[in-house]
């Protein structure tokens, strides 16, 4: 299992580089037929991830490539959940809230996750009974600028264990700087009437996550499209960091590697 989630977070930490490299140039944006957009950044390091995932011999599935057919990856026992650039619209407004999303999957449930923000040098991961990990954005400079990527006790060292159980002041939700609804609005009113005043931050990407596994936010409610891709990490480090996060529609954990890779509308939160 270490050694599956150390090749996930050189695979992150790599591709956010690469990312960078790009977010700093005067690139072309795309449109996919869903009108979301898509960069040279996004393919490039969707590239790079799955070429280092591939030492695995786990199967990718990855938001820029072709997707299996479900005949085929239905069989699949483990497979990992690749978003490489979480948050294009705010890699193309250039706010920085954007990430690499990595994610093991096993028997539709993720077992390992990773999540990295190229711009602000954080590093969020975990594993099934390992635990749930930030790195900060010094320690991520000296592990890359010391070249100590490829030592994962070295990595280890710069971990601090996180936890949901942090007491906020005020009860705080977190939503999409890019996807608010009108349905966050009234669910938003409706736990008004319960928890008081309800303070609420906006940011980009699976950051959403990360900050309820942290204990910055008490819960992350979603209306709206996600896919698979952009929760399997973010899933993964909250189960660890003891928060969860169910669909709306049945009160059950999300599941993965569905015929239809579409979430339900969901809630991440503490427990």
């Amino acid at each position: 299992m270490q050694k599956l989630l150390h090749t996930a977070i050189i695979a992150a930490i790599n591709a956010g580089n690469e990312i960078l490299q790009i977010y700093n140039t005067p690139f072309t944006i795309n449109y996919k037929s869903d009108n979301t957009p898509v960069t040279s950044a996004d393919r490039a390091a969707s590239k790079l991830i799955i070429e280092t995932l591939q030492t695995s011999n786990i199967p990718v599935i990855s938001e820029e490539e072709d997707l299996p057919n479900y005949e085929i990856r239905k069989n699949w026992k483990n497979l990992w959940m690749v978003d490489p650039l979480d948050g294009t619209k705010e890699f193309v407004k250039r706010n920085g809230e954007f990430t690499v999303n990595i994610a093991l999957i096993e028997s539709q449930q993720p077992i390992i996750g990773v999540i990295y923000s190229p711009v602000f040098k954080h590093l969020y991961f975990a594993a099934n009974t390992f635990g749930s990990f930030k790195i900060n954005a010094h320690n991520v400079i000296e592990i890359i600028n010391n070249n100590l990527i490829n030592n994962f006790d070295a990595i280890l060292t710069k971990a601090k264990a996180i936890k949901t159980n942090t007491q906020t002041k005020d009860f705080t939700i977190i939503a999409s700087r890019s996807h608010l609804s009108a349905e966050l609005n009234n669910y938003i009113k409706k736990l008004e009437k319960t928890k008081g005043p309800i303070k609420l931050i906006n940011v980009g990407s699976s950051i959403k996550m990360c900050w309820v596994a942290e204990g910055i936010a008490n819960e992350y409610p979603r209306y709206g499209t996600t896919m698979e891709w952009d929760t399997a990490a973010g899933h993964c480090i909250l189960n660890n960091a003891g928060g969860t996060i169910v669909s709306l529609e049945n009160n059950l954990p999300l599941i993965y590697n569905k015929q239809n890779l579409k979430n339900p509308n969901f809630i991440a939160k503490k427990n």
